[in-house]
């Protein structure tokens, strides 16, 4: 009989340990994808600039010095063409590394996202620099990593993915202008959103400014992190003029930033709104085809992570 049943114990303590791993990996490993992403969904034909943004189109065009032959002016710091103008610049900042992107558009269809393997799904991911590089970007940052959660808003050019509310999560909208909110779910729904000219909405957070004052108190870090990190943060300054912003950290070189720190910094550039978005190991700048930061997980070893969508700049 004593036999008998510690047989039963070790069979469930087996089974225990087996559904337990199987959730785990449903979780964080095993990737199912739920849609794919159709040529149209993934770009949309630039517009001619809207009223009220003549000024900022005619910035791009006086800043970008076409060559004779009509091609891009292209170094290490800068790119420039018709439609846009990027300026790269190192800061050193908290002990840190922080690299920013200062973009100029002559129209919101040049500011994109993109899906890990032109994917919708759980689990989907792919480095960023491969996903900017089959898109064809300039510039581009990683996103909020929405496929390791079950829930929260997905919106991804046009297209609402999800729209299961994540309780007292901000969210950055950019609508079809160009131009940025700050939403809190439950509050408006995905679909509300959408009608009311939603063509992304990221949920990572938190705001990290809104109408061009610090969002977030150096005690707050709203469950993300309480320590120091990389991050990655994208904000607006005026009408089509845009701040990509990376910082490296966990490393002897850079030790990293709170939401504070970065917050403080962006302010400092002129943000009149700004975002957090995915950070730690995830944090990854791309320009002109190579990768600017130093991405780590734990600081042993520079490398990308893989993650589930880029925000980035192109055609």
């Amino acid at each position: 009989m004593f036999r008998k049943k510690y047989l039963w114990a070790v069979v469930y303590s087996v089974l225990l340990t087996a559904f337990t791993t199987y959730v785990a990996l449903d979780t964080f490993v095993i990737a199912r994808v739920y849609t794919m992403v159709q040529p149209a969904q993934k770009q949309t034909e630039p517009s001619a600039p809207s009223a009220g943004v003549s000024d900022v189109a005619q910035s791009v065009a006086d800043s970008s010095s076409l060559s004779e032959t009509g091609v891009p002016v292209v170094s290490e710091n800068t790119y420039h063409d018709d439609h846009i103008a990027i300026t790269l610049t190192e800061y050193r900042e908290y002990n840190t590394s922080i690299y920013v992107a200062d973009v100029q558009l002559s129209s919101a269809a040049y500011l994109q996202t993109a899906l890990a393997q032109d994917a919708y799904g759980r689990n989907v991911t792919e480095k960023t620099s491969e996903i900017a590089a089959r898109n064809g970007a300039i510039l581009a940052v990683n996103g909020d990593y929405y496929g390791s959660q079950e829930s929260g808003y997905v919106i991804r050019g046009g297209v609402l993915y999800r729209e299961s509310v994540s309780n007292g999560q901000e969210d950055l909208v950019i609508y079809e202008d160009g131009s940025f909110g700050i939403i809190t779910e439950g509050e408006v729904s995905a679909a509300s959103l959408l009608a009311d000219g939603a063509r992304e909405v990221l949920s990572f957070g938190p705001a990290l400014i809104v109408d061009g004052a610090v969002a977030v108190t150096e005690d707050e870090e709203v469950g993300k992190a309480k320590t120091s990190n990389p991050r990655t943060a994208i904000g607006v300054v005026d009408d089509l003029h845009y701040l990509f912003v990376v910082s490296d950290g966990r490393t002897d070189a850079s030790e990293g930033l709170t939401l504070y720190q970065l917050a403080s910094f962006m302010e400092s550039l002129g943000a009149n709104s700004a975002y957090n978005l995915d950070g730690g190991g995830s944090s990854t700048l791309y320009f002109n085809g190579e990768i600017v930061n130093h991405p780590t997980t734990n600081g042993n070893r520079i490398q990308e992570r893989s993650v589930s969508d880029i925000v980035y700049i192109g055609d």
